[in-house]
């Protein structure tokens, strides 16, 4: 078995080991000729450009090029909202790029790009969400989603809470930085290398700023080192000023932004604010929730309106909740201008529910995983958006299933018996669930094709729009390709990721990856095993519906005689029966009113649960992640160890999100206001092996097939990152047990050592207060 659901290694696994496995970059080094871009990077948050002199530059050695506004011969946005100028008048976050120099050396360009002198006239800046908030600043649309009459819900609700919560950004740290690659060839067609998750979109904004049709360029995705989302909208006015220099010039481009001018120049996660008010029934039931909720979009919009759609539409997580208002909001602020993170949003509104009931379950009197279990969805549930819960009997089933998996009624009383006899040391564990939207919230974007070529000696080429960003993809596609033709694995290659080969591609985003494409190649490949049917149907003497294609053999159905799938290829050839097809897939049955937020914008939910177990010193806050169990649903699985590797990273990522990652900009009154103080590893605490589970199983959900989906599969690269508010809420319990008990611990995001540290004083704290004072004498 080589096809769906073996467990197959990485397609590129050994080139990835061995160091043989290239990327946009490593093309640009092959070419002696290519000229290497450096930025002239504003350092002010925000500022008028008033005066520029290039003179000094463009007479510096190995100084070719100096690209400014005057350059573009079409239009100087590098944005789909048309508010982000390639080349800025007004600089709009410390580290903009004002213009680019390009050099016979990375070395020139950089000496030349600070021989570039521009004058600035400083203007006020917004760097915090607060500041945000209070001038009123904010951008694109306010959507509210509201069902039934959450102020009654509250106003009639036995218990009542309120309270506020902020979460921090994250930065994408990609291995393979941003890179792009240009030329321009003889007929002045341009093609462009990109490191993008998006190659139709980067190929439009390239002909945009160029002034050429699209027809004109063409991009392509090798592979990236990474992208979790950063490079779904951010590579396009690279891939721009690459494209720009190649036109002027007339010799090939490379840009490669080194690590800082990566971290101060692109966008990261949204932080979010949210101010909520809830209510409960007697028994811990949820009745109403009321929350406003703001995104630090930054700068420009980018894809900041559907991150929030998102996060609102991911507010409920897998609880019911019968009456909800939300209000959402984005910030403007001097920032870089914020854009898709693994989650795309739903992270930042399940943290709100899953916040909420960690800190209202000691003031409830209901310990945290029951109050979790008994607000669950259930068959027959509707979402706020109105869409029905399907198969919600799936999050009951692996909620009991990891219980026992993991033994968590056990560890819970081990728990609290080591907590008993340890002073400065406590323990704490959580079980938290996930359900997960998979669609992209843009309807049309839910589409896909591909190109598929079978050769005369039997053997495969496919091509497809989706890239290959480290996730597998690619292995999928190469395993639905093998079944869907019956051929083993190594029949089958993958090319490229191209706009002249598959248009009007989607990006690889949204967790649809797998969905889309693989819908695209399995209907490429049926057209042509159709064909090759009826071929073979007349050498076997059977029905062409009774022909089967299994293991590179043909045979009829009953019959022990079998054809190579070769042989019936040849004969199709000499037949002048087409071998290749163009496949084409969208996703049925979804529909959306962004407009009210009501439908049914989902193909179907991701469903898992985690169990997380951490121990947590109390003189210094630092803590260790002792066991994590993860249950997760990926219906009828594609690809199992791709699957897994999946879950494991998605994991540590979202863990990372929520406890290491504190991402932040200078917020003082100085001339460095608004300048990224986390530039590199070294400022940037990110996860790592000292980080992972000390005992980590992961297991995925049997009989899990999910109808209308391709091979009965499911989603798998986002869903797995908010499993990681186990860790979270295991954190709120041990801190917690340095107190009394029945208080609710507030805890910060990132939940770093420090913020647990004063968790444990707040609940010593506490401790104290309640402890009777000794009578004297």
């Amino acid at each position: 078995m080589s096809g769906v659901g073996a467990p197959e290694s990485h397609e590129s696994a050994a080139l990835h080991a061995t160091g043989a496995a290239l990327y946009t970059d490593d093309l640009a080094a092959r070419d002696p000729r290519a000229l290497h871009a450096w930025p002239v990077q504003s350092l002010h948050a925000h500022a008028r450009v008033v005066a520029m002199d290039t003179s000094r530059a463009r007479s510096s050695a190995g100084v070719v090029e100096v690209l400014t506004a005057e350059d573009v011969p079409g239009t100087n946005d590098a944005g789909v909202k048309k508010d982000e100028p390639l080349f800025p008048a007004e600089v709009m976050y410390y580290g903009h790029a004002v213009c680019w120099v390009l050099g016979e050396t990375e070395e020139a360009a950089r000496l030349g790009a600070e021989a570039v002198q521009i004058d600035y006239v400083p203007l006020p800046s917004l760097v915090t969400l607060d500041e945000a908030i209070a001038a009123g600043s904010f951008q694109g649309r306010q959507p509210v989603l509201s069902r039934g009459d959450a102020a009654a819900a509250l106003e009639s609700a036995p218990h009542r809470f309120s309270g506020h919560l902020e979460c921090g950004g994250q930065d994408h740290f990609y291995l393979e930085t941003h890179a792009s690659f240009a030329a321009v060839d003889e007929a002045g067609q341009v093609m462009v290398h990109s490191s993008t998750q998006h190659p139709s979109e980067t190929q439009e904004i390239v002909a945009q700023v160029l002034g050429l049709p699209s027809h004109e360029v063409i991009v392509q995705s090798l592979r990236m080192g990474g992208a979790f989302g950063g490079k779904e909208m951010q590579p396009h006015g690279l891939a721009a000023v690459a494209a720009l220099g190649a036109v002027r010039t007339g010799r090939p481009v490379r840009l490669r932004l080194n690590r800082t001018q990566d971290m101060t120049m692109t966008g990261k996660r949204h932080p979010f604010a949210a101010d909520w008010e809830v209510s409960f029934d007697e028994q811990g039931h949820l009745l109403g929730l009321r929350a406003v909720v703001t995104a630090d979009g930054g700068w420009a919009l980018d894809l900041s309106e559907p991150v929030l759609s998102r996060a609102l539409c991911h507010m409920d997580n897998a609880y019911l909740i019968p009456a909800v208002e939300v209000l959402g909001r984005i910030a403007k602020t001097h920032k870089t201008s914020q854009t898709a993170f693994r989650g795309f949003g739903g992270p930042q509104g399940m943290l709100v529910i899953e916040d909420i009931l960690g800190r209202c379950a000691p003031r409830l009197g209901i310990q945290p995983d029951e109050l979790r279990r008994r607000n669950l969805y259930r068959p027959g549930d509707f979402t706020p958006y109105g869409q029905p819960v399907r198969h919600a009997e799936r999050i009951g089933d692996i909620w009991e299933q990891l219980g026992q998996r993991a033994e968590v009624s056990r560890r819970h009383q081990e728990i609290a018996e080591f907590n008993v006899s340890h002073r400065h040391v406590k323990r704490g564990m959580a079980v938290t669930p996930v359900k997960f939207g998979i669609s992209f919230n843009f309807t049309a974007f839910n589409q896909a094709g591909a190109l598929v070529h079978v050769y005369k000696d039997g053997s495969v080429l496919i091509n497809h729009g989706g890239t290959e960003m480290g996730q597998g993809l690619h292995t999928k596609m190469r395993q639905v390709a093998a079944t869907a033709l019956g051929v083993p694995l190594h029949q089958v290659r993958l090319a490229p990721t191209r706009t002249d080969k598959v248009p009007n591609t989607s990006a690889t985003a949204a967790s649809s990856g797998a969905d889309l494409n693989g819908g695209a190649i399995k209907n490429a490949c049926e057209q042509i095993r159709g064909r090759l049917a009826e071929v073979a149907s007349r050498r076997l003497g059977v029905h062409c519906h009774d022909v089967r294609f299994e293991a590179g053999q043909v045979r009829g159905l009953g019959q022990e005689g079998a054809l190579e799938f070769a042989e019936v290829v040849r004969h199709a050839y000499l037949q002048r029966v087409q071998l290749f097809a163009a496949g084409y897939y969208r996703t049925e049955g979804i529909h959306w009113d962004a407009a009210r937020m009501q439908g049914e914008p989902f193909k179907y939910f991701a469903y898992g649960a985690a169990v997380s177990e951490v121990e947590v010193d109390g003189f210094t806050g630092a803590y260790r992640l002792l066991r994590t169990d993860i249950l997760h649903d990926v219906g009828d699985s594609l690809s199992p160890m791709i699957d897994v590797g999946q879950i494991e990273g998605g994991f540590v990522q979202g863990a990372g999100w929520l406890t290491l990652e504190d991402f932040r900009w200078d917020t003082s009154e100085t001339e460095r206001r608004g300048r990224v103080l986390s530039q590199s590893a070294s400022t940037y605490k990110l996860p790592s092996f000292s980080e992972m589970p000390e005992e980590f199983t992961v297991h995925l959900y049997e009989r899990a097939t999910e109808p209308g989906v391709v091979y009965g599969s499911k989603a798998v690269g986002e869903p797995p990152l908010m499993l990681a508010f186990s860790v979270r809420e295991a954190l709120r319990a041990a801190a917690g047990a340095f107190g009394p008990g029945g208080v609710e611990v507030q805890l910060p995001s990132p939940a770093t050592p420090e913020a647990v540290f004063w968790a444990v004083q707040a609940a010593r704290t506490v401790a104290a207060a309640e402890t009777p004072v000794p009578a004297s004498g």
